[in-house]
């Protein structure tokens, strides 16, 4: 069985694509790589080269692999990062052709589209695509905070408004969401030591779950952890088949592997090669995972 990823790649360094492709190969997944665009490097350099592909182009590739009659072996859709809503029709296209041929197939969407800090940085028509129609595709999605309040339309700056934007996408019945995972939480003040620790949150219909690490800060700050965060999470829930908070456990574990590794290195972009085998086989002495009563 294969992963269909579907998001941006670059050359050098490691964001999307780039990112989530040798982890969940490294973790025994073969993936099928659609990348949207293709760029040296990722912008945060200040200069790249490269272009952004045609929705055309993407759905031609698409299709191309359907035409292989290879879908019934697609056990999952990955995406991350779309230039364009004309790219995301494509997308949901090939989710629906995937389902026909193997009912069973996830779809992992992350929904990319910006942070607390730099706002709205992708295409204007983006966020009411990802509102009104992958969120009726999607069965999981990885927002961070400032994606998660466009998602559910309401204010979200904390745990607790982050459990409640997330029960409410989850209990609208046009959506097919089974959970919803969000990343860089801020920890509750009532627990030691919380401005120097991050938290992921894992919310189903059935069970709230927090994951928390101490901060491993990176300067220059290193990009595409939500990329691999969002390959790691989907390899753990379809590993576990179906179990949240497992996946939660190792995926959050294997991330902090990363970053730290990362981090030793003194390496600006995600050590992937040195850390791979951290990736397979995560410890979880590093991570805390509670769950949220009400």
């Amino acid at each position: 069985m294969a992963i269909l990823s579907v998001q941006s790649h670059v050359c050098y360094g490691h964001v999307g694509n780039a990112a989530a492709v040798f982890p969940l190969q490294r973790m025994g997944f073969e993936v099928w790589p659609v990348h949207c665009l293709q760029y040296s490097n990722h912008p945060g350099y200040g200069d790249w080269e490269g272009e952004v592909y045609a929705a055309c182009q993407v759905a031609d590739l698409l299709k191309g692999i359907e035409r292989r009659g290879v879908l019934c072996n697609c056990e999952a859709i990955l995406s991350g990062y779309l230039g364009t809503a004309g790219l995301g029709e494509a997308l949901l296209d090939t989710v629906a052709a995937v389902r026909a041929a193997n009912p069973d197939a996830m779809f992992l969407c992350d929904p990319v589209m910006g942070d607390a800090d730099t706002g709205v940085y992708v295409q204007p028509e983006i966020p009411g695509f990802m509102r009104e129609k992958a969120l009726k595709f999607a069965d999981i999605i990885t927002p961070n905070l400032f994606e998660l309040g466009l998602l559910a339309q309401s204010d979200v700056r904390d745990q607790a408004t982050a459990i409640t934007a997330s029960r409410r996408l989850l209990n609208d019945p046009q959506n097919r969401l089974k959970a919803v995972v969000v990343t860089s939480v801020a920890v509750n003040s009532d627990i030691p030591g919380a401005n120097d620790r991050i938290g992921i949150l894992s919310v189903t219909r059935e069970e709230v779950h927090l994951a928390i690490t101490s901060k491993l800060d990176l300067e220059p700050p290193v990009k595409g952890t939500g990329d691999l965060f969002a390959a790691l999470f989907l390899a753990g829930f379809l590993r576990s088949k179906g179990d949240a908070e497992l996946a939660l456990q190792n995926a959050t574990a294997a991330l902090y592997a990363v970053i730290a590794t990362t981090q030793r290195n003194g390496s600006a972009e995600l050590c992937l090669v040195a850390a791979q085998d951290k990736i397979a086989s995560p410890s979880r002495k590093h991570i805390e995972v509670t769950r949220i009563l009400d």
